[in-house]
C-alpha cells in the first residue's frame, strides 16, 4: 500500500522558515510529479507548488510564489517544501501528493492525484 507520510509543520512567527518534507514508500517515486495542496479551516483544498517527476518543471501558486520553493531527491524518494516569510494566511492544514507521470499544468488541479498523504499543521502567528 502506497504510503505518503508529511512531517516539518508546526507553530511559528510571521516571517519565519519551515521545511515539509513527504517521504513516500510502495511507490516508483522518481515517476511520479509530486505536489503540496493546503486547506484551511471553512475553505476549500487550494494548490501551493508542484513538480514534475524529473524535477525538471515545477509550478506554484500565486499566493507562494517567491516565497515557497518545492523539490525532491529521488534517491530518497522524498519530496520538500521550502517555505519562507511565512505569513498568517498560511495558516493550514499541507497535504503531499502523488501523480504518475505528468509534466503539464495540469498537476495544479487536485483531482489529477491519486494518492495524497493525511497531511501536516501549520500555524503562523501575527
Amino acid at each position: 500500500q502506497v504510503q505518503l507520510v508529511e512531517s516539518g509543520g508546526g507553530l511559528v512567527q510571521a516571517g519565519a522558515t519551515l521545511r515539509l518534507s513527504c517521504a513516500a514508500s510502495r511507490l516508483a517515486f522518481s515517476t511520479y510529479a509530486m505536489a503540496w495542496f493546503r486547506q484551511a479551516p471553512g475553505k476549500d483544498r487550494a494548490f501551493v507548488a508542484a513538480i514534475s517527476f524529473s524535477g525538471q518543471t515545477t509550478y506554484y501558486g500565486d499566493s507562494v510564489k517567491g516565497r515557497f520553493t518545492i523539490s525532491r531527491d529521488n534517491a530518497k524518494n522524498t519530496a520538500y517544501l521550502q517555505m519562507n516569510s511565512l505569513k498568517p494566511e498560511d495558516t493550514a492544514v499541507y497535504y503531499c501528493a502523488a501523480a504518475f507521470g505528468g509534466a503539464t499544468e495540469a498537476l495544479i488541479k487536485p483531482n489529477v492525484y491519486g494518492y495524497w498523504g493525511q497531511g501536516t499543521q501549520v500555524t503562523v502567528s501575527s
